[in-house]
């Protein structure tokens, strides 16, 4: 007959040793497009395609899900550096339509395209350091994916 040992052991988080990540410095990495853990391999292999994992520490970049925040913080960021300067220009200078026209919409679309793919890296970023979808290596396993 066997006899069972009757302390259990339970396993939290707290009792695993896990590494420490850097909010600030991986969503900075990201915005460089680079890598959030090593801050050398390339984020993505297009314009907005992530990689699937880092050319120098083979960090997984498929479980990120960024989805629309970066398109939605890229148009907080552009609305309120954009929007404030052409209310100022028209209350001070009145330029005519037409020069207003073309100069604020390219001004407007060159800079969300600029902003696009950094803003996506540093939500990537953002997500390895808190340990968002799939980033934790700890993860428990009944949790159902996403």
């Amino acid at each position: 007959m066997e006899t069972m040992n009757a302390a259990t052991t339970v396993w939290t988080r707290d009792a695993v040793q896990i590494e420490k990540r850097d909010v600030w410095a991986a969503m900075r990495r990201g915005f460089r497009c680079r890598c959030p853990r090593c801050g050398e391999g390339k984020l993505f292999r297009a314009f907005l395609k992530t990689a699937s994992n880092c050319s120098k520490c083979g960090l997984d970049f498929t479980p990120h899900r960024a989805d629309d925040l970066p398109a939605y913080l890229v148009i907080v960021i552009v609305g309120h550096i954009v929007v404030p300067a052409v209310l100022w220009i028209e209350t001070n200078y009145s330029p005519a339509v037409w020069l207003q026209l073309a100069t604020y919409l390219p001004l407007t679309f060159v800079s969300s395209l600029a902003l696009l793919q950094p803003v996506k890296g540093a939500v990537v970023g953002l997500q390895w350091a808190l340990r968002m979808h799939g980033f934790d290596e700890n993860a428990p396993s009944d949790i159902p994916p996403v």
